[in-house]
């Protein structure tokens, strides 16, 4: 009887041991590999908080690139309209001027010419101006004919064209027609600088004859430079006129330029991208026509469906949520996440018939599942 007892007991311990096992296996060994369970005290202990999808409005980065640009406005071609032949200049690319500051000097003989004609002319307009008055009062008298009236009226009229396109010619080449005299011919002109900036290209060298159609030189003025966009179909109409841009260089990404959207582009390129005009807020040096700049635009989705930032988990180069299936057991399921913004990530594919995602604690939950993986 005694033995009996004893046998009972030990069997007794046996089967309340394995059912301990049984129950420890159960909580921690769900069938499906991405599942764990959980006992009410682990749940407690690591937090683990359950909630639904929201739908909230968040704000999402446009990453665009571009380069700077000059409008034509701020550019200009340096030429000589007569020609010549290049005298002096000290001018070197990068060279800051100002405006009114001497580029360069221009000489050759047809400017003598010209100075000549001019003054010729504007002594002999004299004389035919007086002999025209002359003509005129004996015509009236009936003392002179009709004919050598006009003849004269003719000769001073055209004499006074002459001498305003000379004079007009003289304004082209940079010679103020007023203030030359017999005294103060010269073989030169000088070329003045018609705005303020610097020197981008220089085409010419002294002693080297410019012709009219060539240019000698190229100013910029960088205090209107303009960034430039390249702006995919599907993105230009997330862009507005007056929006605010970020933007900066491959070379300092740390520092940021604030620019604002001035012009969209109406037509789109053989790649579909439209060119987007943006100005910037404040002028710095640094940034030269031609620099590549990136550029971040916040836009508006019109609603998107988030979680809390503690509910995504990161494994293995993906984004995890973690489902609530029963009453202790998670299922682990990848998500594709958008932006982030006030402490709330956007789910690109949302699973809106779920209900229960752990909002907090899953990355207890991850690492339980992990610890399953690795036994």
């Amino acid at each position: 009887m005694k033995n009996t007892f004893i046998f009972i007991t030990i069997l007794g311990l046996l089967t309340a041991c394995g059912s301990k096992t049984t129950e420890e296996q159960t909580a921690t060994a769900p069938s499906n590999k991405n599942a764990v369970k959980l006992t009410e005290i682990q749940i407690k202990n690591a937090g683990i908080v359950t909630g639904s999808l929201e739908q909230k409005q968040i704000s999402s980065v446009l990453k665009v690139n571009g380069k700077i640009e000059v409008p034509p406005q701020n550019v200009v071609s340096i030429s000589v309209p007569m020609g010549g032949y290049l005298k002096n200049t000290g001018l070197l690319v990068g060279m800051n001027v100002r405006k009114g500051q001497l580029l360069a000097v221009i000489e050759d003989q047809q400017y003598i010419q010209l100075q000549q004609d001019y003054l010729t002319a504007k002594s002999k307009i004299n004389f035919l101006e007086n002999e025209y008055l002359r003509q005129k009062d004996l015509n009236q008298s009936k003392a002179s004919s009709d004919k050598v009236y006009q003849q004269s009226e003719a000769e001073f009229r055209g004499q006074r064209v002459l001498l305003s396109a000379l004079a007009e010619k003289l304004k082209l080449a940079g010679i103020n027609p007023t203030k030359l005299t017999e005294d103060n011919i010269s073989r030169t002109v000088s070329i003045y600088s018609p705005i303020s900036g610097y020197v981008s290209k220089i085409n010419s060298n002294i002693g080297k004859y410019v012709s009219p159609t060539e240019v000698m030189f190229e100013l910029i003025n960088p205090t209107d430079i303009h960034l430039a966009l390249k702006v995919f179909e599907k993105d230009v109409d997330k862009l507005f006129i007056g929006q605010k841009i970020l933007t900066f260089t491959n070379n300092r990404p740390d520092k940021k330029y604030v620019s604002e959207v001035i012009m969209i582009g109406k037509d789109l390129t053989a790649d579909r991208v439209s060119e987007v005009q943006c100005h910037f807020k404040n002028y710095d040096k640094a940034l030269i026509p031609g620099t590549y700049m990136n550029a971040e635009v916040e836009v508006k989705n019109s609603s998107a469906y988030v979680l809390p930032e503690d509910a995504i988990v990161r494994y293995e180069g993906k984004h995890y949520a973690f489902i609530k299936k029963a009453a202790n057991e998670f299922e682990m399921k990848e998500v594709q996440i958008g932006n982030t913004e006030n402490g709330f990530t956007e789910i690109l594919n949302p699973d809106k018939t779920t209900q229960n995602f752990v909002v907090k604690g899953a990355y207890a939950l991850l690492m339980s599942l992990k610890n399953k993986s690795e036994e």
